[in-house]
C-alpha cells in the first residue's frame, strides 16, 4: 500500500501520547486501541493525524479542508457523551465526500438499535432470544409468553455498560428492579431477553460485498463457581484482575463439528447483510446446551486492539496487525458510498 494521509478519529479523551513510558496498565487501557492503530499507522510509513473529537464537527471539516486526508480512520464510539449519535459523525463523512473506515451510517444505526436489530434478525429467520423493550418512565411488565431466567441491558449502550451478575433475573420483583436500575443509571430503555445457557461465541468479519469471516473465538471461565452465569459482564470485559479471579479466556473455539462451523460462519454472514453492515464487524452469539445458535448481536467497528478478540481471530486467520489495518483501510477506500455514483 502506498503512503497515505490518515485521519485518525477518536474521542478527545482518548488521543494517545507517543509513548507509553510512565504509564500504569490501567491507564493505557483506556487508550489502548487509539495507541495501538495510530502507532501502527505510522510504522506502515503512512502519515498520520490523530483527531480528538467530542461535540463539534468544525474541527473534523477543518482537517478534511486543510490537510485533506485520503481516509478517516474512524475510532469514534460517541459522539456529545451519547453511544447512538456515531452514526451522525459518519453521515458528516458522507456529506463532506470523505472516505472512511468502518461501518456506513445505516448499518451503525440498525445494530446499535438492539430491539430494531433482532426484529429484523427475526424477519430474516434468525434466531435471536426473544426479548421486549421497557421505555423509560414505563412500568414493567412481562409478557406471560417469556419465561425466566432473563437478562436485563441497555437497549443501546455498548460494551457491556451496566451489564452485571445481577442483570440475569429469575424473579419479576428481580426484573422489576433491574429495569429500574437501567433506567435510573444509564438513561435508556431498558431491553429484555431470555438468557441463554451456553457457550459464548464471537466471530469476525470484514468485507463490504464480498465477506472474509474469521475463526470462531469463544469466552471462557476456566476458575468461576460451578452455577455462575457466564456472561460478559462489564468488569468480565474491563476489569484485569476480576478476569484474572474468574480465569476469563478468549480464544478458538475448539470441539466443533465442521457442519456447525459452517453454520455459524454463514449465519454470522446473513447478520451481516441483514443489518446493512460493511467494513469491519463482530457478531455475537451463544450455543445453548441443545445446540441451537442464537445471535446476540452485531458489533459494527469492534475493539482494534492489539491481542483483543478481532485482531486475535484475524491472526489466526492469517492477518497480523498491520495486514488487518491495510484490510480495513482498502475496504473503506473501496466501500460504494452514495456520493461517489454522483
Amino acid at each position: 500500500m502506498n503512503k497515505l494521509r490518515v485521519l485518525v478519529l477518536m474521542h478527545e479523551a482518548l488521543v494517545p501520547p507517543d509513548s507509553l513510558d510512565g504509564y500504569t496498565e490501567s491507564q493505557i487501557l483506556d487508550f489502548k486501541s487509539e495507541y495501538d492503530v495510530v502507532q501502527a499507522l505510522k510504522r506502515m510509513g503512512h502519515d498520520v493525524l490523530p483527531l480528538g473529537v467530542s461535540d463539534e464537527l468544525s474541527p473534523i471539516r477543518r482537517a478534511i479542508v486543510e490537510w485533506q486526508p485520503a481516509i478517516a480512520f474512524n475510532l469514534l464510539e460517541e459522539f456529545h457523551g451519547v453511544g447512538v449519535y456515531d452514526h451522525h459523525v459518519v453521515s458528516f463523512l458522507e456529506l463532506m465526500r470523505q472516505p472512511y473506515t468502518g461501518c456506513n451510517p445505516r448499518g451503525l444505526l440498525l445494530a446499535h438499535d438492539k430491539s430494531l436489530a433482532k426484529k429484523i434478525l427475526t424477519y430474516h429467520r434468525i434466531h435471536t432470544p426473544r426479548f421486549f423493550v421497557v421505555p423509560m418512565g414505563r412500568v414493567t411488565r412481562r409478557p406471560k409468553s417469556i419465561q425466566f431466567p432473563l437478562l436485563v441491558k441497555s437497549v443501546s449502550e455498548e460494551a457491556s455498560l451496566g451489564i452485571t451478575d445481577a442483570s440475569i433475573v429469575a424473579d419479576d420483583a428481580a426484573l422489576a428492579k433491574r429495569v429500574t436500575a437501567v433506567h435510573e443509571e444509564l438513561r435508556t430503555d431498558a431491553i429484555v431477553e431470555a438468557y441463554i445457557p451456553g457457550r459464548e461465541f464471537y466471530l469476525g468479519i470484514c468485507g463490504n460485498r464480498r465477506l472474509t469471516t474469521f475463526p470462531i473465538w469463544e469466552m471462557r471461565f476456566t476458575k468461576a463457581p460451578e452455577g455462575r452465569p457466564q456472561i460478559a459482564t462489564a468488569r468480565v470485559k474491563w476489569d484485569h484482575a476480576y478476569q484474572q479471579e474468574l480465569g476469563v479466556k478468549t480464544e478458538a473455539a475448539k470441539n466443533l463439528s465442521d457442519e456447525l462451523t459452517a453454520k455459524i460462519h454463514n449465519i454470522c454472514k446473513r447478520v451481516y447483510r441483514a443489518l446493512s453492515l460493511n467494513g469491519y464487524a463482530r457478531v455475537d452469539m451463544r450455543l445453548s446446551e441443545q445446540g441451537e445458535v442464537f445471535v446476540l448481536e452485531a458489533n459494527p467497528n469492534p475493539n482494534l486492539s492489539r491481542g483483543e478478540d478481532f485482531a486475535e481471530s484475524a491472526r489466526q486467520a492469517g492477518l497480523d496487525y498491520r495486514a488487518l489495518l491495510r484490510r480495513i483501510i482498502r475496504l473503506g477506500l473501496a466501500y460504494p458510498a452514495e456520493w461517489r455514483r454522483v
